[in-house]
């Protein structure tokens, strides 16, 4: 009986497993706190392109805008109207007085011409400079991916070093404590050697902290659950640099390309337009209207003809002077400011290619120096150093520092290699196209 329940319990138990692993392979679904894969930058960008949060609600808003521009250039609704005209008070008989008829009637406003037009106009540049914006959203949103990216690759980088060294340093504090015990080292060659691992140690815990920090960071981009930040970055890449457009080539396109500036531009089309709307205004609207009145048979039995009413009136722009004329000066004004801010804009462009083109090229020229020159050296010298150490020819504090030395170089050379990428990230988000010559259509 015992064997009975246990098996019920056991059976419950491992069908709701079954369970669970189905639905979790179903395609499409996404556990995204279990997902521990590595993601190269691509995918990154994918997914924040696809889920985040603040791109797709500057999207809403441009799909809001995209239906505004049919609404301004309808014509206003028709107004239906119902009355009881002459309508005697003493006794309220509709057939009492001659002038007395229930009217139904209905009219239609119309805009001076060509106010419509310039209405819809302003409002589809608007929706086109929302469409822009998108755009421009998305260029920050993947640097924000890139630079995040990246940033997590040289921690990851550094954290391999440093482990690295920790053996390398945990041999060597095992080597001078053996020489120390037979009488050919120092003591205070263990001790060196321990410090120099207990601040490895302490580099690796803050590194540690470092990219828990960076995942969270690029999770968040991702729209990933707070939990869901346990993925790697894919860390088997070639680690050739792009070879970039010249920065004049750069500062053209981007003039042409960037969709920011392509969103002020149709923005200031859109207050051109709003000026010349103003200035309609000095113009009156129309409104055409018609009525049908019934009248009752007279209380003599005579029969009393139905009347027909036409009407045409229009607002009268009286007061021009204080109105009329201050909303062509306000247009004026807003056209004004948006110019102002193309040509800031413009300017910030500019300044934003020149300062990533330079930490572009600043970042791959030390990265060569490193990788070519300085990494090497630093690696023949270490090695010649634990060489002459181990024959007591070389003091022990000299093999720390050439393996320290070392260390510091392969740091280095990942953190100019990421800042170049960094770089790369920074100027295609500036001129809104591929910077790689490869990729690149010019």
């Amino acid at each position: 009986m015992i064997c009975l329940k246990t098996w019920r319990h056991g059976g419950k138990v491992c069908l709701l497993s079954i369970f669970f692993l189905v639905v979790v392979c179903l395609p499409g679904t996404e556990i995204w706190a279990n997902s521990c894969d590595e993601i190269t930058v691509e995918q990154a960008v994918r997914v924040s392109l696809e889920n985040n949060p603040g791109l797709a609600a500057i999207q809403a808003r441009y799909e809001a805008l995209s239906a505004v521009p049919s609404q301004a250039g309808t014509l206003p609704d028709p107004v239906l109207s119902f009355g009881a005209l002459n309508l005697p008070v003493d006794t309220f008989d509709l057939d009492q007085e001659g002038m007395t008829q229930m009217q139904v009637g209905i009219s239609q406003k119309f805009p001076f011409p060509g106010k419509l037009d310039l209405r819809k106009q302003s409002a589809s540049l608007e929706a086109q400079a929302a469409g822009n914006q998108v755009e421009e959203a998305k260029l920050g949103l993947v640097k924000d991916v890139r630079r995040t990216w990246w940033d997590i690759f040289f921690l990851n980088k550094s954290l391999e070093i440093i482990r690295l060294n920790q053996d390398l340093l945990r041999a060597t504090v095992a080597s001078a404590r053996t020489k120390y015990e037979v009488g050919r080292g120092l003591q205070q060659d263990v001790l060196l050697a321990q410090v120099e691992l207990t601040r490895l140690l302490d580099r690796e815990i803050a590194i540690s902290k470092a990219i828990s920090q960076k995942k969270a960071m690029l999770a968040a981009l991702m729209d990933r659950p707070p939990g869901a930040a346990c993925f790697t970055v894919s860390m088997s890449m070639k680690e050739d640099l792009p070879a970039v457009l010249p920065e004049a080539r750069l500062q053209d396109k981007a003039l042409s390309v960037r969709p920011g500036l392509l969103a002020l531009k149709k923005k200031g089309d859109a207050a051109k337009a709003r000026v010349d709307l103003a200035k309609r205004d000095y113009f009156p609207d129309f409104t055409v209207g018609a009525a049908y009145g019934f009248r009752q048979d007279a209380p003599t039995g005579m029969k009393r003809p139905d009347f027909a009413s036409f009407r045409l009136s229009m607002n009268l722009p009286v007061w021009a002077a204080s109105k009329q004329s201050n909303a062509v000066i306000q247009r004026s004004r807003e056209s004004l400011a948006v110019q102002r801010r193309i040509k800031q804009f413009q300017d910030r462009v500019q300044a934003e290619i020149t300062s990533e083109y330079a930490a572009y090229k600043s970042a791959a020229g030390q990265c060569e120096l490193y990788r070519t020159s300085l990494i090497p050296q630093a690696e023949q010298t270490a090695a010649a150093m634990l060489k002459g150490y181990q024959v007591n020819k070389v003091d022990f504090l000299n093999v720390v520092r050439a393996q320290l030395t070392l260390y510091n170089y392969k740091i280095t050379y990942w953190k100019y290699f990421s800042n170049a990428w960094r770089a790369v990230a920074g100027l295609e988000a500036a001129t809104g196209m591929p910077v790689n010559k490869e990729k690149s259509n010019d």
